[in-house]
Formats: structure tokens, C-alpha cells, sequence
């Protein structure tokens, strides 16, 4: 009987719908999936957690500015998230929207735990509030928040209180025994100071807005916005069954600096008063600035990944994210750096290096892998493995001297800067061996082999360390030297010099980091990214449905169109002939749907609400004129159309009343 992976849980903050994200949501998002990669690739079974926080005023009052139900503003909103997630390559393994039931249920639960061991306590508060940070802040009325200087309001209400005073000396008895519970260490000791200057009790419910999860039998009362959020990273794997999952406690929260408080001080306390086990560790990372200045909504000065992305690539935004900051400081953020960087470390890189060794094995070896002198790869006078054994140790640790690597310890800068050098050294060897002056001497042919097979074992420890920052890049440098399976099954923690096979055939050869002209790439993602910030009509899912065309995308109502636009889609009646859900996958089913013409492999996120068996046979209302797309792996041609309902966004699938000819378009 095969041995049960250990279990690895990790979170990014549950985002606020005030917006769509941009490169901060993002730069935690790729961190969260770079560390889910990594673990995997040590042998973890691993889930990544993020979702959608879509309570509270702020919502409330945006929903009634686009004059639409705060349900379907917030459906709208999350299924924007959870597409570009998935456009960009980090989709979560479980994507949490505080809407739901199960999470409603789990806070509740939570709540009434706290109730039972006496933490709870009715009262009234009157003080200032701050909408934007969903927060009560201590100043007098008509002052600013001190957190991020906008405007507070005078709330009066009646609340009920968690009394986060008593939990004092367990939060400072939990940090000195833990250590490294908060990290980096200024965040520990900002922490610490906060804590040691006294704890007052906290309101966790409101009564002066409606628009949240219900205390049972206390209504008007609805949950506390950071109550409710911070209980999601629980109803994600399991809620009050989170033992029969076995994913809590989490391993790893990662959280921007600003909510650091949230979730080191008040998340800790309340599963305390719960009595339910605390998070390993919570990392606090720094914000990426423009021209010095945090970047904002509200300031007009964000920066959106889709641009760069459709541009350079997505590998090329999670390099420089991890590459260019220390992972916990600030970092400053420009095109010029990025493309810079772009053409550097990748393009003159790790790109490069593939490209060269590849095409000389192409060229001098018959497009295979050659074979080495006996004992070459072990021999000490290697240069290249006497170098590339430590530096794997360094990145990803090594057991024996009980180094951690820096992976391990989220330091993703020093990982990369490792990764280069590695890279160069390869690419000096080269230089200083020669091989297409070799391979004009019969004489060198054994030593020809041994410089090429030792550049291409370089590249293929390369391409499995930086895997989990460049996945798609290294997934094409995999297959072109030929390799066998998944990058994500090759074991990083065992990884060592001379495992490549000789003999091997290599693939086709291609750049994968093609340069770009330094100007020209600026100039289109500056102008992708005003064009993109424009208003917009709703975004359609991403998982194979259509979001309600009610709703809305945005804060500001949908731009009107022409009717060339919409004839632009193209819809027609298909009838679904099979359907299976795929692994790995809750929420999508895979269809295949007759439109008339031809059969279509069609992926829809209805898998929650609808059973594969009940849908054969049925028609449906299928977006035939898509380009193809992966949605886990599984190519999806085309969409299936459905409403949005409820608060949940559950999918309800278009329907006819009277028998339509299965492929007629609809107009």
C-alpha cells in the first residue's frame, strides 16, 4: 500500500471585491503559487486557498452605485478573480467566496463555540469607522484613518464584542514559544510592540448594515467583516469537518504588510477562544511602490498583470516579482525594469542557454543526448558538478548539514540570483570549451560529448530549480531536451548531477524567451493597460459558463454596445452527448456537446450543482466562435451559457420552452 503524501495547506488574504487585481493581489498570488509548486515537487499533497471577501458596507454601497442586487455585483466580481487567476496560470485548488454556505456555516459554528467557552459579549460602540479598511480606528471624529488616510465615519450601534483582552498573554506566551509564527522579524517585533501595549475587546458584529452572513437568532446583527474573512481560510478544507480533510491547520498565510494585525493577532485569538488549532506561520510581504507611493485604486496608479502577461508572458511578471524584491520588503515597480530584467535573466539567460546547447546537440550529436566517458559524471574534476552540487543544496536545502535553501525560506530572490549563476558558469563553460570548435576534430569527438552532455545535464537541473517560478518556460525547455513526464513529478528535494539519460532523442527547438525590442515592449503594455483600465462590460467565466449578463464588473454600470459587437458571438444549440467530471477538478465537468456541425470538447464550472449523468441528452445554449482555451490541462472549445443566481453564483443553465433543431444560431 502506497504511503499517504504529507499534507502542505497555504493561503493567499481573501480579496476584497472593491476592484479587479492588479499587480499586488498578484505578487502574492504568484508567491502562493510558487510555493505550492515547490511543495509538490518535494512530495507534498498540497491545497492553495484564496477566494473573494464580498461583505460589508463597502460592497453594499458599490452595489446600489451600479444599481444592481449585492449578489450579483459580488458573483460578478468573484468570477472575474477567479478567471483572471486562471488566465495568468494560479488558480487556487480552492477558490473561497464568503457568500457561500458552507462558509456562512463555518462561521457561525465558530461563533457559537465562542458563545459556549464565555468570549462573546453584547454591547454598543460609538466611534470612528474606516469603510475602506473595514476597520474601527482609534481617532476623534473628522480625523483620517492612520492606517491609509481617507476619511472616517461616526458609527453608533449595538454590537456583539469578542474579548480579544483576554488573549494578551496567550498571543505573547504563543510568539516567544514560536518564533517564527510571524515573519519577517520587523513584522514579528511591530507585532510584539502592538500586543504588549494592551489589547482591547473587538466589535465582530454590526447592526447598522445589513449586507453579511446573519447571527443566528440575533437579527439585525450581521458578522464583522475581518470575523467573517478570516474564517474562510478554515471553510475552504472543511469548516466544522476540517479533521476528516486533514488540511488544518495551515501551514503557511501569506498577507501584504497592511494586514498583518488581521492576522496574527485576531486570527490567532480567535481559534484560541474556539480551541481549535493555530497556523504554523503567517509571512508578511512588503508592497510594490510607484514613483515611492503604495499602489492604489483609489490614487489611479495601479498596474494590471494581463498586459505584461499578453505581452512578455506570465513567467516573465513572476520573475520579476520574485527576482527584483526581497520577499518581505517593498519593492518599486517600472516597465523599464521589467523589460530589462526580461532580457537580461531570460531572453540572454536561461533562454539562451537552452537554445545553444540544444542546437549543438542537434547539430553535432544527431539530435540525441550523447554518451559520456565512463565516470565523467562522477569524477571531481567536473567543474560543472563540482559547482552544481552545492548550489542545488543552497536553493532547495540539504538535510545533512541542515540547511533549509532558500525556497524553504521564501527567499526567492537569493533562489533566482543562485539559478543565474548557475546559468552563466554553463555559459562560460561553453566559451571556454568550445565545442563547435571540437566538432571539427575527430580526435574530440569523446570530448565533444562530454562538454555537451555536461551542458545538457546543466540545463536540466536549471529547468527543475526554476520550475517553480518560470513553470510554462521550463515545461517547453523539459520537452525539447526530451525528458520523460512532468516537471511537477521530478523530485526537487532529490535532485543531483548525472541523472540525465543519454540517448534520449531531443524535441523541437524553439525560444522560449524570445528577445523583445526594449521600447516597442513598453510601449504596447502601456497601451494595453489604459486601454484595459477603461470601463468594461461584465466579464464572461472563465470556467466554461457565462456569468449573469445583469450584474456588474465594476463600480461603474456596463458600456453600451453596438449591435456589429454582439454580432460578433456567435451562439447556437448543442446537445450535450457526454459528460465526466475530471480529476483534480471539482468544479469542472467535461462535456462533449453536439452544435450541429461538429461534436465540441466543451469544460463548464458546474460540476457542484449538476451530475454528470443528469446532463446528457440536454440542449443547451453554446459560444461556438471562442478560441480554444486549457482549463486544467483539458482543452475547451467553446462555452456554455448560464445564469448566475443566488448568492452563491450558482450556475443555472439557458434553457428552451418549446423543441429547438440542435446547431440553429440564436439572434
Amino acid at each position: 500500500m502506497a504511503q499517504a503524501k504529507p499534507k502542505f495547506y497555504l493561503t493567499t488574504p481573501i480579496y476584497y471585491t472593491n476592484g479587479l487585481p492588479h499587480i499586488g493581489h498578484t505578487y502574492t498570488t504568484v508567491v502562493a503559487d510558487t510555493v505550492r509548486r515547490y511543495k509538490r515537487m518535494q512530495g507534498y499533497e498540497v491545497v492553495m486557498t484564496t477566494g473573494t471577501d464580498e461583505h460589508g458596507v463597502n460592497v453594499e454601497r458599490a452595489a446600489q452605485k451600479a444599481g444592481v442586487p449585492e449578489s450579483e455585483f459580488v458573483a460578478q466580481m468573484a468570477e472575474a478573480w477567479r478567471a483572471l487567476w486562471e488566465e495568468l496560470g494560479v488558480p487556487a485548488d480552492e477558490f473561497i467566496r464568503t457568500t457561500e454556505v458552507r462558509h456562512a456555516r463555518t462561521v457561525q459554528w465558530l461563533f457559537k463555540l465562542f458563545r459556549e467557552n464565555g468570549f462573546v459579549y453584547p454591547g454598543h460602540y460609538t466611534g470612528q469607522y474606516c469603510i475602506y479598511d473595514n476597520a474601527y480606528v482609534d481617532v476623534k471624529p473628522g480625523e483620517n484613518c492612520p492606517d491609509c488616510g481617507r476619511p472616517t465615519e461616526t458609527v453608533t450601534e449595538e454590537n456583539y464584542f469578542f474579548k480579544l483582552s483576554a488573549f494578551e498573554k496567550p498571543l505573547l506566551d504563543l510568539y516567544k514559544k514560536n518564533p517564527t509564527f510571524i515573519q519577517p522579524e520587523t513584522r514579528r517585533n511591530e507585532i510584539l510592540s502592538f500586543v504588549e501595549g494592551g489589547l482591547r475587546d473587538l466589535s465582530i458584529t454590526r447592526t447598522s448594515i445589513r449586507w453579511g452572513i446573519p447571527v443566528p437568532g440575533e437579527e439585525p446583527h450581521v458578522f464583522y467583516v475581518w470575523f467573517d474573512a478570516l474564517t474562510a481560510y478554515l471553510s475552504a478544507v472543511g469548516g466544522p469537518e476540517y479533521e476528516r480533510r486533514g488540511f488544518w491547520p495551515a501551514d503557511l498565510h501569506l498577507v501584504g504588510k497592511d494586514i498583518i494585525r488581521f492576522h496574527t493577532v485576531y486570527w490567532p485569538a480567535f481559534l484560541m477562544a474556539a480551541g481549535l488549532p493555530l497556523p504554523k506561520q503567517v509571512w508578511a510581504h512588503g508592497w510594490f511602490l510607484i514613483d515611492a507611493g503604495k499602489m492604489s485604486k483609489s490614487k489611479g496608479n495601479v498596474v494590471l498583470p494581463r498586459p505584461i502577461a499578453q505581452v512578455l508572458g506570465m513567467d516573465a511578471l513572476r520573475y520579476y516579482m520574485l527576482r527584483e524584491t526581497v520577499f518581505g520588503q517593498d519593492g518599486n515597480f517600472s516597465f523599464d525594469a521589467l523589460v530589462t530584467r526580461y532580457n537580461a535573466d531570460l531572453a540572454n539567460g536561461i533562454g539562451n542557454l537552452s537554445n545553444r546547447t540544444l542546437t549543438m546537440i542537434q547539430q553535432y550529436c544527431g539530435g540525441r543526448i550523447p554518451q559520456p566517458t565512463p565516470g565523467h559524471t562522477e569524477s571531481s574534476a567536473n567543474t560543472l558538478r563540482t559547482m552544481f552540487r552545492p548550489t542545488i543544496w543552497m536553493v532547495v536545502g540539504n538535510a545533512e548539514s541542515g540547511d533549509k535553501g532558500h525556497y524553504n525560506t521564501l527567499q526567492f530572490s537569493s533562489a533566482l540570483q543562485d539559478i543565474a549563476r548557475l546559468v552563466s558558469h554553463v555559459d562560460a563553460y561553453l566559451v571556454q570549451e568550445k565545442p563547435w570548435v571540437l566538432a571539427k576534430d575527430e580526435a574530440q569527438k569523446q570530448r565533444l560529448a562530454d562538454v555537451l552532455y555536461d551542458s545538457a545535464e546543466a540545463l536540466r537541473i536549471i529547468t527543475v530549480l526554476a520550475h517553480p517560478v518560470l513553470p510554462e518556460a521550463t515545461k517547453e525547455i523539459w520537452k525539447q531536451l526530451g525528458q520523460p513526464g512532468t516537471l511537477e513529478e521530478q523530485r526537487i528535494d532529490q535532485l543531483d548531477w548525472g541523472q540525465l539519460k543519454s540517448g534520449t532523442r531531443i524535441g523541437t527547438i524553439q525560444a522560449v524567451f524570445p528577445r523583445m525590442d526594449h521600447q516597442e515592449a513598453i510601449g504596447r503594455m502601456e497601451a494595453m493597460e489604459s486601454e484595459t483600465q477603461k470601463p468594461v462590460a461584465a466579464p464572461a467565466a472563465s470556467d466554461g459558463t457565462v456569468a449573469s449578463p445583469s450584474g456588474a464588473a465594476a463600480q461603474t454600470a456596463p458600456e453600451k454596445i453596438a449591435i456589429e459587437d454582439f454580432a460578433k458571438v456567435e451562439m447556437r444549440v448543442g446537445q450535450i452527448k457526454t459528460a465526466e467530471r475530471i480529476v483534480g477538478a471539482d468544479k469542472l465537468l467535461k462535456l462533449t456537446v453536439d452544435v450541429g456541425s461538429e461534436v465540441r470538447q466543451i469544460c463548464a464550472g458546474i460540476a457542484q450543482f449538476y451530475e454528470p449523468e443528469s446532463l446528457v441528452g440536454r440542449k443547451v445554449v453554446v459560444v461556438v466562435n471562442l478560441a480554444p482555451r486549457k482549463l486544467r490541462g483539458v482543452e475547451s472549445n467553446g462555452m456554455i451559457v448560464a445564469a448566475s443566481v443566488g448568492p452563491e453564483g450558482r450556475p443555472v443553465l439557458a434553457a428552451f420552452t418549446e423543441d429547438v433543431e440542435v446547431g440553429a444560431r440564436l439572434k
